[in-house]
């Protein structure tokens, strides 16, 4: 049995398609499982990764795991999880904790944390480091509806998107293929793009122009705080500075894993030209 957790989020949710038409026995977790809409056959069961309560019921029977967690409990879930007789946990982590000063950094530090964590239990643990996932680009959805201009504070800024469906390729074959596991795998797309590049792609596909303003860090920063912790917004914007005007490396390890060249970010945008539409 395999427990998909985060059953909610789009990794998953191509996951779960993957599991299912392999005909892979699957269970998947959520810490609110009534929301969930699962296929006929599949059990939504709750797994609240910040309540380690709920750990036992969702993990028992469970052989391997595809996990997305937070650092608050990480401890008790691997704890849990060998005590349920889990062999294999696949964890989403983050190429971040690849940057040297990824212990200092809050973003990095939390998802460094859990990897730790897991590869120090008694268990086989394949870690998938994605660069910046493709779907961060919703978060221009609503100006881009509202035909207001996308605030940037660097617009120059290079990542390297990955579209979520290649990660859920990523997933399925290591949950599925032991020649795999056991891996920590670099995960990008196949371009190089300023965040500039992103929204000309995005307004090619879209059929119209979407304006940028250049905002500054400061500006951005207020506007997010709402939404995003001082901390983080302050580890974010180090990594734009750092990375504006300068091309990120990439890696074909996606390719490497599934036989297939990662989808671009232009595709990623067909794939969800529906979010942006008026």
């Amino acid at each position: 049995m395999i427990l998909v957790t985060g059953g909610r989020g789009a990794v998953a949710t191509h996951l779960l398609t993957l599991l299912l038409q392999a005909r892979r026995p699957v269970r998947v977790g959520s810490s609110d499982p009534g929301q969930l809409r699962v296929p006929d056959g599949v059990t939504a069961v709750t797994c609240n990764l910040r309540d380690p309560a709920t750990f036992p019921a969702a993990l028992a029977g469970v052989t391997d795991v595809f996990l997305y967690a937070g650092a608050s409990h990480i401890a008790e879930f691997a704890d849990a999880a060998v005590t349920a007789g889990v062999e294999h946990v696949v964890l989403l982590s983050s190429a971040g904790v690849l940057a040297p000063g990824a212990a200092g950094d809050p973003l990095a530090k939390s998802h460094l944390d859990v990897e730790t964590a897991l590869l120090a239990a008694p268990l086989t643990t394949t870690i998938l480091r994605p660069g910046s996932f493709a779907r961060n680009a919703r978060a221009w959805a609503w100006p881009v509806r509202a035909g207001s201009p996308v605030r940037l504070p660097y617009p120059g800024s290079h990542t390297d998107p990955v579209h979520e469906r290649d990660l859920a390729e990523v997933a399925f074959t290591v949950l599925t293929d032991p020649r795999h596991q056991g891996r920590c795998l670099h995960l990008t797309g196949p371009e190089s793009l300023m965040f500039g590049e992103q929204i000309d792609r995005l307004a090619e596909i879209i059929g119209r122009p979407i304006a940028v303003d250049h905002v500054t860090p400061e500006e951005w920063k207020q506007e997010m705080a709402d939404h995003i912790p001082g901390p983080y917004a302050d580890a974010l914007l180090d990594y734009w500075r750092a990375n504006d005007g300068r091309p990120v490396p990439l890696t074909d390890t996606v390719e490497q894993v599934t036989g297939h060249a990662p989808r671009t970010f232009a595709a990623w945008a067909r794939d969800h030209v529906a979010d942006f539409a008026d």
